[in-house]
């Protein structure tokens, strides 16, 4: 179960939920026979089930807001109490949803959302045009008045969800998603597609940046002066995903920087002194979900910690 949250307090420092842990498909995926996966189904590996990526965060406990938009939004809503409905027939802490970018496994959540409850959504000019104006089943976000609000976020313009609480979009190297037609694409910003989040209370930073290809200076000194990040872990290895699946492409490829080899994450972070550590949005092909493995102790001894769903923390 969870750890229970506070449902209200003062604005000191950020409450962190990671509702799910997982990359696309979650662990064990529903169509996965993988080492993991089977293992994990029949009970012989020392691993945890983990859904598809959704954190939230709050100021107060009482407002909370959504970084991205799980498929599994429904089931990690149920499973956290601190989401749970608490005055009236209808109601629902969740104040609003901040989009990272418009793949399905971090948008499709918005439309668990679709019962006339109002909230805010936070995305860039070319993620919201994408999934409000190409895609006609978001208009079930819109079926009455200010039953969602849409706010643009440039890229590296401080914006503010409620008072106290900022957040910042750190613009990624990465693509848009593949079902994007062409003629949108054009009219897309290339800066737009992927974004990682800062999020800021009274002093207290947190990163969010589950899609990072690859780490350079300026984004180390945001590490560095932050107090935890959240870490694409999806692969461990570049070749991890082909070495599965023969015609998949490598992690660089895919957008994600692996955490070992030349250049890791692992490699390239050992320098950072002052943040708490964590990996997740975690691919279920990834060995560092078996915990009695060689690379699961690799990270820990390292510093870094692997997210599970559940997982709660406070800045």
């Amino acid at each position: 179960m969870p750890k229970s949250i506070p449902t209200h307090r003062l604005k000191s420092s950020v409450l962190v939920s990671v509702l799910g842990a997982a990359a696309g498909g979650g662990f064990p995926q529903w169509n996965c026979n993988c080492d993991n996966c089977r293992r994990l189904r029949a009970g012989t590996l020392r691993a945890k089930a983990r859904s598809q990526i959704q954190v939230a965060v709050s100021a107060d406990g009482r407002a909370w807001h959504l970084l991205g938009a799980s498929p599994d939004l429904g089931k990690q809503i149920e499973s956290n109490p601190c989401l749970h409905p608490r005055l009236g027939l209808r109601d629902s802490p969740i104040a609003s949803v901040v989009l990272t970018c418009a793949e399905v496994d971090q948008s499709l959540g918005l439309l668990l959302l679709r019962e006339m409850h109002s909230f805010a959504a936070y995305a860039t000019a070319s993620v919201r045009d994408i999934l409000r104006d190409d895609n006609r089943m978001f208009g079930m976000l819109h079926r009455a008045p200010e039953q969602v609000t849409w706010h643009t976020v440039t890229p590296g313009t401080p914006f503010e969800v409620e008072a106290g609480l900022q957040l910042e979009a750190i613009p990624m190297e990465g693509g848009y998603p593949s079902y994007v037609g062409a003629g949108r694409l054009a009219r897309c910003r290339a800066d737009e597609a992927v974004v990682g989040l800062s999020v800021r209370c009274d002093g207290r930073t947190m990163l969010f940046l589950p899609g990072v290809p690859g780490i350079d200076d300026g984004l180390l000194a945001r590490m560095e002066e932050s107090d935890m990040i959240l870490l694409d872990g999806t692969f461990w290895s570049d070749d991890e995903f082909i070495r599965v699946w023969p015609e998949a492409r490598t992690a660089r490829a895919m957008g994600h920087l692996p955490i070992s080899g030349p250049g890791g994450s692992l490699e390239r972070l050992a320098v950072l002194q002052r943040p708490r550590k964590v990996y997740l949005h975690i691919n279920n092909t990834n060995p560092i979900l078996d915990e009695d493995s060689p690379e699961h102790r690799a990270v820990r001894e390292a510093g870094w910690e692997v997210a599970c769903d559940g997982m709660t923390i406070e800045l």
